[in-house]
């Protein structure tokens, strides 16, 4: 088949969705592995249901750009203030921005997309000894589409996920040998670079410089590893279904593929690729302890004809276990400004996003 409107035609008719999925998913061998077998038509179940496909063609093109912020020379205080507005303004009206002079070499940037790469470039047996989908005991994971099962169309990825959710630590032989030094060397300062910015994010709310993180927003980390094969029908699927992010905080290393999206004034935006640069955006748990003043927003990734893309992406998500609640920051709420939200456990709403559609948000199940 050669055109969308067939494709639509063909979906019209009855197939046992799930015993597909579950096909292959029990391949082990993800999305990479369908490419290398030749394929010049993808499966059925990475097809968008046809109202997507058909709304996407009617969509414009968006020429705006992502906010960029320079963190040379922020240890001086007139251009910390400088800084800390940009981010403001960036975390109020985006929720997303880049980063450029972050302070992380770029040969630990290089060298975490090597890694990655050649995860998902070894030979397939040896990347099955990863394969699951159990995310309770399994902290090192191949796998693909987190979401495979309750997702109406399974995304066209895969990764390597590296959980430090209750932690925020690994034991280093836990992580695969191939990409062991290039993961440890790169979360070793993307945990710095997370400490500072959530600093800075403070003093956009107001508040004193450590805040944030005094209440343990750093603590715990999930480092997903994306592998986006080429795809021979990119027009039909995504790498990454729309969707926000449920932490604190991410920051993003991608390659300079492109692809990425944030909706911005209701269209979809492209995050451009830059040379060294760093993707960070808001995540739900801080558009919560803010009270909507920045904003967590829908992104997602395209697939694309040509490939691999790489990405890494850090997750904060503050502290998992023992229990502890978090909710609006008291200092935003007046008698004028009245908290939006009910507290939380980050247990709680990371077993509620991993139960339902990556593209159905799990904010408004704790709005007021």
């Amino acid at each position: 088949m050669s055109s969308t409107k067939e494709f639509r035609a063909e979906l019209t008719t009855d197939y046992d969705r799930l015993k597909e999925i579950k096909a292959f998913d029990d391949t082990k061998s993800g999305v990479k592995a369908l490419v290398d077998s030749g394929i010049v038509e993808i499966p059925r179940i990475f097809i968008r249901p046809p109202h997507e496909l058909t709304d996407e063609l009617n969509q414009g093109k968006s020429t705006l750009q992502v906010p960029v912020v320079d963190l040379s020379g922020i240890e001086v205080e007139d251009q910390r203030k400088k800084v800390v507005d940009e981010i403001r303004e960036a975390s109020e009206k985006w929720g997303f921005f880049q980063l450029i002079n972050h302070g992380v070499p770029s040969s630990v940037l290089e060298g975490m997309i090597d890694g990655t790469r050649k995860f998902h470039e070894q030979d397939v047996e040896l990347k099955r000894e990863y394969y699951s989908r159990d995310r309770a005991t399994r902290r090192v994971r191949y796998e693909t589409d987190l979401h495979l099962y309750n997702s109406k169309t399974v995304n066209w990825r895969d990764t390597l996920n590296i959980s430090m959710i209750a932690t925020g630590t690994i034991e280093p032989e836990e992580i695969p040998e191939i990409c062991r030094k290039e993961f440890l060397e790169f979360m070793d300062h993307i945990r710095k670079l997370g400490e500072a910015l959530l600093n800075l994010l403070s003093e956009a709310l107001g508040l004193k410089p450590d805040h944030l993180k005094a209440m343990e927003c750093v603590k715990g980390q999930t480092l997903v590893c994306h592998y986006y094969p080429a795809c021979p029908q990119p027009e039909l699927t995504l790498g990454t279904d729309k969707h926000t992010d449920p932490d604190f905080l991410t920051i993003l290393l991608q390659d300079q593929s492109g692809g990425l999206q944030v909706v911005h004034n209701n269209q979809w935006v492209d995050v451009e690729p830059i040379e060294q640069g760093l993707v960070v955006n808001i995540g739900d748990f801080l558009q919560i302890l803010s009270n909507d003043k920045f904003l967590s927003v829908n992104h997602r990734v395209l697939a694309n004809k040509t490939g691999p893309r790489i990405s890494v992406a850090c997750f904060f998500t503050g502290v998992f276990e023992p229990p502890k609640m978090y909710g609006p920051i008291k200092e935003l709420i007046s008698e004028e400004k009245t908290p939006l939200y009910k507290e939380f456990l980050v247990s709680d709403y990371i077993t509620e996003f991993f139960s339902r559609p990556l593209d159905k948000s799990v904010l408004d199940l704790f709005r007021l």
